[in-house]
């Protein structure tokens, strides 16, 4: 079940008595549990019958005690339990043992007045598992957006907080924040205080406004080589430069991402969707989508070409054979002609 569909039911009045979340999109995980919160508990209710469990500290024995127990006051009460490690491959490294097979039991016979939400903090869980299959039909994956529905997710959020997007700066915030809805939402709502409502947010605002990190920063940069903006590539890095980081320390950024760039030409060759690549690689979608991009650029000779030229110019730079600052700007000008 994905987690739209169980909004959904859960709209309808179709509540289950226990939802296992996973995935790395923490941010919809939340917006997922405040609206079972909102639909299910009364404010006037909400500060006690709330319960929170941290699973690497509290028995499951000890959550499914207070599902059994009659919520104080309110007619009913949701339990959210954290790090349920149970439900993967991963060995329970915590102090607490855990007994699944009480939950089974417990789900013959649950009580109708309680709902436990499960937070699984993997990105899978371990299917084999008679816990994981016995839930399946409660079982809800939150996976990172693709560009597609990432692109509509922000045109909505602007829409929501009345302020539009001058042409290609939507795409240029999801490219700035790496396409991390958390990210993304501090962002949209530090433009929407600067634009006011009805304003426009532009692509220069964008660029003043919007925090980046160095590894987001060398990705925007390897993105302006490769679309040939070369001021704006160099302004980069003379920002990054400005701001104490290491010329090594970018060298090796900027082979990373040449790296994933052949990892993903290498892997759309065989046939991978970018979902598939995104969870092969460890990346979010939209890194995936850019990274497709910049490749078409490039044949997998002249990345093997590239990536040996960043060990080479990584070792000069390591040993004071070349400048560090006129070795990177020399290696971008070459990659840029």
């Amino acid at each position: 079940m994905d987690y739209k569909s169980a909004a959904r039911e859960i709209g309808k009045g179709n509540v289950s008595p226990v939802y296992v979340c996973y995935g790395s999109e923490t941010y919809l995980l939340r917006e997922f549990t405040g609206y079972l919160i909102q639909k299910l508990i009364e404010p006037e209710y909400r500060e006690f019958a709330i319960s929170k469990y941290d699973l690497a500290e509290t028995s499951l024995d000890i959550v499914l005690e207070d599902a059994q127990t009659l919520p104080f006051m309110a007619p009913k009460k949701i339990i959210l339990a954290d790090n349920a490690q149970f439900f993967t491959g991963a060995k329970e490294s915590g102090k607490v043992e855990h007994h699944p097979e009480k939950l089974l039991e417990y789900m013959k016979a649950a009580a109708e007045f309680s709902v436990i939400v499960f937070i699984v903090n993997a990105d899978k869980l371990d299917e084999r598992k008679k816990i994981v299959k016995s839930l399946k039909d409660t079982t809800i994956p939150f996976v990172p957006m693709n560009a597609e529905e990432l692109l509509h997710w922000v045109k909505k959020q602007a829409v929501r907080q009345s302020f539009t997007f001058a042409e290609g700066a939507d795409d240029q915030l999801i490219l700035y924040t790496g396409g991390g809805l958390q990210a993304l939402s501090a962002e949209m709502e530090k433009l929407s205080l600067f634009v006011g409502e009805g304003g426009t947010v532009t692509g220069d605002i964008v660029d003043r406004l919007v925090t980046r990190s160095t590894e987001q920063n060398v990705f925007i940069l390897i993105d302006d080589i490769v679309r040939l903006r070369l001021n704006r590539a160099f302004s980069i890095l003379y920002d990054l430069l400005k701001q104490k980081e290491e010329p090594v320390k970018i060298v090796l950024l900027i082979a990373r991402q040449f790296r994933i760039v052949l990892q993903v030409k290498e892997l759309s060759k065989l046939g991978y969707s970018q979902q598939q690549m995104a969870g092969q690689i460890g990346l979010h979608p939209y890194a995936v989508k850019v990274a497709a991009e910049q490749g078409q650029k490039y044949t997998p000779d002249k990345l093997e070409t590239i990536l040996a030229e960043l060990a080479e110019l990584d070792y000069r730079l390591k040993t004071g054979k070349v400048d560090k600052v006129l070795g990177l700007e020399m290696f971008l000008m070459r990659l840029a002609s």
